[in-house]
């Protein structure tokens, strides 16, 4: 499947569900934490397909809140990447970027 079908199906499950149409852009922002948390947890225990699960249900969390507020989440990536893509600083030791100020 291309993105794109991914993405409707997800939308078509989320409606099915009654996720979109019942839950708030607040409740799906604190699943989306709670899935976060979870992406942490795997990678903190090295649990490979954990993270691969962890980092699908962040996806699945942030196209769903995406259609409840009516943002397109590739346009929300090529916006945060056209702020980033200039920005100047130093990865520290641990790849950690901090941008120059």
């Amino acid at each position: 499947m291309t993105y794109y079908e991914l993405e409707y199906a997800v939308e078509c499950w989320a409606k099915e569900k009654q996720i979109i149409g019942k839950a708030s852009p607040s409740t799906q922002t604190l699943k989306t934490a709670s899935e976060l948390g979870e992406l942490c947890d795997a990678i903190i225990k090295d649990d490979r397909y954990g993270q691969i699960d962890a980092i699908g249900d962040v996806m699945v969390c942030l196209i769903i809140l995406c259609r409840m507020l009516e943002l397109d989440l590739v346009l929300c990536l090529e916006s945060a990447y056209k702020v980033i893509k200039d920005r100047t600083g130093a990865s520290l030791p641990n790849g950690t970027f901090v941008k120059d100020e």
